[in-house]
């Protein structure tokens, strides 16, 4: 891991550091399958903190569940949010977390975002372990 400063802020730039961010949960912590992955875990509660914190890292992986709203005014969902400020970190893999009846909005954010990872609630833990160790390897 090294420290690079811009515009004097420190940017933390780890190829094993993966940030969660787990707004609605009700699903099993994750974090040992991770680490067992070779990642640095960081975890948050919210989008808001997620962007606050990548405004300081960057991050090899970000997990995140799509939080599906009918009330946003400008997006569908909580990940729309957070890609945007995964802008300025290309190489960074994002995996989301779905459930099965949001395919039709999940869909529109794949169309604006192709290059995201998705699994379907319940997480299949083996099919998580594949995708992480095909984006560390």
């Amino acid at each position: 891991m090294f420290a690079l400063t811009v515009n004097s802020r420190i940017i933390m730039n780890s190829t094993s550091l993966l940030l969660s961010v787990v707004e609605l949960g009700g699903y099993p912590n994750y974090t040992s399958l991770y680490q067992q992955a070779g990642f640095q875990v960081e975890m948050v509660n919210s989008v808001r903190k997620a962007n606050s914190w990548l405004k300081r890292n960057q991050p090899k992986v970000v997990v995140a569940e799509f939080n599906y709203q009918t009330d946003f005014r400008d997006r569908t969902s909580n990940v729309e949010s957070l890609m945007a400020s995964l802008q300025k970190y290309p190489d960074t893999e994002v995996i989301v977390f779905y459930d099965r009846g949001v395919e039709v909005p999940l869909q529109k954010l794949l169309n604006q975002y192709p290059n995201i990872n998705t699994l379907a609630f319940p997480i299949v833990e083996e099919k998580l372990k594949e995708t992480l160790h095909a984006i560390h390897a």
